[in-house]
């Protein structure tokens, strides 16, 4: 336990952007309370190279996954507390996740996830994209951790036992989506538990543009995919004529709501299809990097973690 009363934790949080990117990214992340035995790293998967003490960089393989195994690998804290680039934490978000401490049988300790909406007035109007994404709670833990059996913790929020981190091998580190399901799938048939505390929040930014939207969404998919792949029966795809069917219904039904003056059921209506449809086609698209050189870099940096 730290000065605090809770375990010491490792922030690590993956970016990939330009040198104003990172800086931004540091600048947030800083106004996180930290006590001793607590750490901040901001894994710089590009090499921009951020002369800052609390900036790693880890650009051998461009995946957020590897980026934070590289982060992961850096600390020594009880506790590793995985944050999202594009997110803003509370201040007191590190008490909020790990007090009281969790129990011995918890792998992983799920926050929540709230959606910001750029360039809104009061939270009422915005952007077409980052609104629906608002709307539909794209981003919330509740989703992910409704699975059943397939329940997982998204790491733009979340809390990892290092322990139980170590055992199972971290993150699969070429994949660019579904990493996060991946290692709870792991942890939960290693006999861990998942947890989930909804009052440690981070306010999360939405993609700004419909193309920005659909891309996640396909990329989304890919993950999907890959994970039904490594966990037979894990999300299954959708039947493609039953979603055309579905689509069109969704699309005639915004278009009801447009007319009686409805925005929002008007913009989940009309953007429903397109956005599954994205996550459906995005099956088909590749979910992993080739390592090629960072394959060595890989295994170096995933042996120290399980050192730890």
């Amino acid at each position: 336990m730290n000065a605090g009363g809770r375990p010491g934790a490792d922030v690590v949080v993956p970016v990939a952007g330009s040198e104003a990117v990172v800086r931004a990214v540091l600048t947030t992340m800083r106004t996180l309370r930290l006590r001793p035995g607590d750490s901040l790293t901001v894994v710089d998967n590009r090499g921009v190279g951020v002369p800052a003490p609390e900036v790693l960089m880890a650009a051998e393989l461009r995946t957020s996954y590897f980026a934070r195994n590289a982060g992961a690998a850096r600390g020594s804290a009880p506790w590793l507390v995985f944050l999202d680039a594009d997110v803003t934490p509370s201040p007191d978000l590190l008490d909020r996740l790990l007090t009281p401490a969790p129990g011995d049988g918890v792998a992983v300790v799920a926050g929540a996830i709230h959606d910001a909406e750029p360039g809104s007035r009061g939270g009422d109007r915005g952007a077409a994209a980052p609104r629906y994404a608002r709307l539909k709670a794209s981003m919330s833990q509740e989703v992910t951790l409704g699975h059943g059996r397939w329940a997982f913790a998204q790491t733009a929020n979340c809390a990892v036992r290092r322990e139980a981190f170590a055992a199972v091998g971290g993150f699969r580190e070429a994949v660019r989506s579904g990493g996060d399901a991946d290692l709870c799938f792991r942890l939960r048939a290693a006999g861990w538990a998942i947890e989930a505390r909804p009052g440690a929040v981070v306010l999360h930014r939405n993609r700004a543009t419909l193309r920005g939207l659909l891309a996640q969404r396909a990329r989304h998919g890919a993950g999907a995919a890959w994970l039904g792949r490594e966990h037979p029966g894990a999300l299954p795809a959708r039947r493609r004529p039953g979603l055309a069917w579905w689509a069109l219904r969704r699309a005639g039904r915004g278009l009801l709501a447009g007319l009686r003056g409805d925005r929002d059921a008007m913009l989940v209506g009309l953007l429903d299809g397109p956005a599954v449809w994205a996550f459906e086609l995005g099956r088909a698209l590749p979910n992993q990097r080739r390592a090629g050189r960072a394959g060595a870099a890989a295994d170096v940096l995933r042996r120290a973690v399980q050192r730890r």
